[in-house]
């Protein structure tokens, strides 16, 4: 008992001077970046936009997927176990900061004997290491967190693709039956003409060669529309084989553009390039570890124990020891240098890997920006095509029926006006698609209103 009073000045003091000095606080860079846009290239008006942008589409049966997504979908389960893993190994990190205690009980029989003992340490946090190994391992945390994040806004624009592209099978299943028809009923001019001796046997199998043509388009697109429905049931969490209760086949209208914002906004709208901050962050926090490790580390012991042949005396008597230990890093081959000099190169990668993830997320919006701009483009186009093409099949056939032409004019514009219905389809599916690669672009903080998937 005397010689833990004699040490507790010491402890005392050493305490006072020590405790809280920490000269190496991260070295947190600034992030510098090329020099930003001061605006995105903006292609017709823009209009304001629900947060959760896929409302934009007009379509409950759409928000009902995203949801049940969102909600089932088993990769962003896996996002969410990653982040708890995250959270265990902060509060693991964390606990270096404050005193471990520790209980120690035994018996020996020969001779009897028996003993209890309590043991605790501590290491005084001189230059910061072990708070910059905490910090660190938050950074680290939240970088998941918005891993996480930016994993349900893929989520979600994944589901709103497949969805959209499902859409646009149906309707082109829908307008190859309307072609089938149409041939059909051109098949049928020809068979009256033909057996009137008003149409050749080549002109009547030139059609049923057509209308064979699109037949064999039917199988493909019906196989492709249920492989999405395959596709869009696993993002749900579901078999593949589970029903979608879709009832609606339509397109929807596209929307105005939503409000872009500054460039510069994205640093804090996109979940990719905010985890890359924390990143670059966590780098820091580790090398300011990796260097406070070279200098000495202060670790306090104290330990309560009693020892007694009978048990009902073995409570009566403790013996209390507190010491404090000092050790210095003298030679470790470099091991402690080349660790420092890792750290550095990783808090470098992690500035440059911050820097890219920026740059690539104004590409991507501009990217966006300038395919709609052209899609619209071609789609106007398009329909001035189809509209001379039309107007030309409408005359090849009027020559037709008079006698005045053979029938290879009337087929040639037949299948021109077919193929561009088709383009046009097509063509208003992509501009959908690019929207929605748009929304993916600019990003979003909807995802932070998200709960934890149960396990």
């Amino acid at each position: 008992m005397p010689a833990m009073h004699q040490r507790i000045p010491l402890l005392l003091l050493t305490l006072l001077l020590l405790s809280g000095c920490s000269p190496f606080s991260p070295d947190l860079h600034q992030q510098k970046l090329a020099e930003l846009p001061e605006s995105f290239s903006v292609y017709g008006e823009t209009a304001p936009s629900p947060a959760r942008w896929w409302q934009n589409f007009g379509s409950a049966e759409l928000e009902r997927l995203v949801d049940e997504a969102l909600s089932d979908n088993l990769s962003l389960s896996q996002a969410w176990r990653r982040l708890e893993q995250a959270q265990a190994l902060t509060r693991k990190s964390g606990s270096a900061r404050y005193p471990n205690l520790s209980l120690s009980a035994g018996q020996s029989t020969k001779p009897e004997n028996y003993s209890a003992g309590l043991n605790s340490s501590y290491e005084i946090d001189l230059w910061g290491r072990v708070a910059a190994g905490y910090h660190g391992q938050r950074q680290q945390e939240q970088a998941t967190r918005e891993d996480l994040n930016a994993a349900a806004l893929s989520l979600a624009a994944e589901v709103t693709e497949r969805w959209l592209q499902l859409l646009g099978k149906h309707q082109q299943q829908q307008l190859l039956e309307e072609q089938l028809a149409t041939a059909q009923s051109y098949l049928d001019l020809i068979d009256v003409r033909f057996r009137k001796a008003q149409a050749t046997a080549l002109d009547l199998l030139q059609q049923q060669e057509a209308l064979a043509n699109l037949q064999a388009q039917l199988p493909a697109l019906q196989g492709a529309e249920q492989l999405l429905r395959h596709e869009l049931a696993v993002l749900l969490g579901n078999n593949p084989q589970q029903s979608l209760a879709l009832s609606h086949y339509e397109l929807p209208q596209l929307s105005p553009l939503p409000a872009l914002g500054l460039p510069a906004e994205l640093l804090e709208q996109r979940p990719d390039i905010r985890a890359a901050g924390h990143r670059l962050q966590a780098a820091d926090w580790q090398l300011a570890a990796a260097k406070a490790d070279r200098l000495p580390a202060l670790r306090l012991t104290a330990s309560v124990a009693s020892d007694s042949a009978r048990l009902s005396n073995l409570f009566d008597n403790w013996i209390m020891n507190l010491a404090n230990n000092l050790t210095l890093p003298v030679i470790d081959a470099g091991r402690r240098t080349a660790e420092v000099e890792r750290n550095q190169a990783l808090s470098s990668e992690q500035l440059a890997s911050y820097q890219q993830t920026v740059l690539i997320a104004i590409r991507e919006v501009e990217d966006a920006l300038v395919s709609e701009q052209k899609l619209r483009e071609q789609q106007t186009a398009i329909q001035n095509q189809q509209d001379l093409a039309e107007r030309a099949l409408r005359a090849a056939k009027n020559r037709y029926l008079k006698g005045l032409s053979d029938y290879l004019p009337v087929l040639t514009e037949l299948k021109n006006v077919e193929q561009l219905q088709q383009e046009l389809l097509n063509q208003q599916l992509s501009l959908l698609t690019n929207r929605v690669a748009l929304h993916r672009a600019l990003g979003g903080d909807w995802t932070d209103q998200l709960q934890a998937q149960q396990s």
